[in-house]
C-alpha cells in the first residue's frame, strides 16, 4: 500500500514539473492606472496627515519674553504684508516663524533679505505649511 501510494505522488509530482513555461498577457490599461496612481501618490505625499503642505518657515526669534515676540510679529507683519507670521509657544519660548514657503529657495531667498534687517539668528525650519495648490496641479493629480 504504501509503495503505490508513494508511486502515485512520484508520477504526480514529475506531471507537475512537466510544464515549463506560462504565458502572461497584460491589459495595456494597467500601465495608465499604474501612472495615475503614482502621479496620485506623488501629489498626496506633500501633504501632512492633517491637511497641511510640506514646506518651509523662517524662524526668526527665539525668547522668553512674549512682548518680545509679539513686537517681532507686528514689526514683520508691517514689513511684509505679503507673508504671514505665527508665534509658537513650546515651554518655556516663544518662537516667531515667518512666511509659507513650499521651496527651499524661496525661504532662503527671504531668509537674506531678513538678515539684513535683523542680524540674529535666522534660520529655514521644515513645517507644515498654508498652501492652497493651483487648479491646474489638483486636476492633473486626480
Amino acid at each position: 500500500m504504501k509503495a503505490i501510494i508513494s508511486c502515485i505522488f512520484c508520477l504526480y509530482t514529475v506531471c507537475a514539473f512537466s510544464q515549463d513555461s506560462i504565458v502572461v498577457r497584460k491589459d495595456s490599461r494597467l500601465d495608465m492606472l499604474n501612472a495615475k496612481q503614482a502621479s496620485l501618490n506623488k501629489f498626496a505625499s506633500k501633504f501632512t496627515s492633517n491637511g497641511l503642505y510640506r514646506g518651509y518657515r523662517l524662524q526668526v526669534l527665539n525668547t522668553r519674553s512674549r512682548d518680545q515676540a509679539y513686537k517681532m510679529k507686528a514689526e514683520l507683519l508691517q514689513r511684509f504684508p505679503e507673508q504671514k507670521s505665527y508665534v509658537l509657544f513650546q515651554a518655556p519660548y516663544f518662537k516667531i516663524r515667518f512666511g509659507n514657503f513650499t521651496d527651499k529657495e524661496d525661504a532662503l531667498r527671504y531668509k537674506n533679505i531678513l538678515a539684513a534687517i535683523y542680524p540674529q539668528g535666522i534660520y529655514v525650519v521644515n513645517d507644515e505649511v498654508e498652501y492652497k495648490p493651483p487648479r491646474e496641479e489638483e486636476t492633473d493629480a486626480q
